[in-house]
């Protein structure tokens, strides 16, 4: 079967692959750039540093707050039943030293991880002003050669149509 396109359909979809190509490009040229980044980030880390961060994405997660709420329901059902034997009877002191020393623990964690995370984004800031202040000279450059092109164009008509208007007094 022939698809008959018209030359702006053939156009818009040519448009449309160099779109897609460039954008693939930008895609592979960003995750290279963060590849990079990662692993710089993974030799200058301690192993002490990255537990804090596997501690820190794991307290800040669904399955945390899912895994904790069934421990302390677990808990205070344990110690409410009269057929269980209680070792926490409420108001549930050794349950609240237990919170205590997670929250005391954890929090310093979390803050040295948001620091460093804060770091690496401060990195990646410094990357990105760099690839947009080359972008920007480069549009510059392409504004002076239209600008260029576009007397260049002006000569050229001139010069056209002092041509013309000579041969139409000859």
């Amino acid at each position: 079967m022939k698809c008959d396109y018209s030359p702006a359909d053939q156009q818009a979809e040519s448009c449309d692959r160099i779109n897609q190509r460039i954008d693939r490009l930008v895609n592979d040229y960003e995750e290279k750039i963060l590849l990079r980044i990662n692993g710089e980030y993974r030799k200058k880390t301690k192993w002490s540093d990255r537990l804090a961060d596997r501690i820190a994405a794991f307290g800040g997660s669904w399955k945390f707050i899912i895994i904790f709420s069934v421990f302390l329901t677990s808990w205070m059902v344990w110690n409410v039943l009269s057929f269980t034997r209680h070792f926490d009877n409420p108001p549930y002191i050794l349950l609240n030293l237990i919170l205590s020393f997670i929250a005391a623990f954890q929090a310093p964690v979390i803050m040295m991880s948001q620091n460093r995370h804060a770091e690496q984004d401060k990195q990646e800031a410094v990357i990105d002003f760099a690839i947009n202040y080359k972008s920007e000279q480069e549009i510059d450059d392409i504004q002076s050669h239209l600008h260029r092109l576009e007397a260049d164009m002006k000569e050229i008509k001139s010069m056209l149509h002092n041509m013309v208007t000579g041969m139409e007094k000859k």
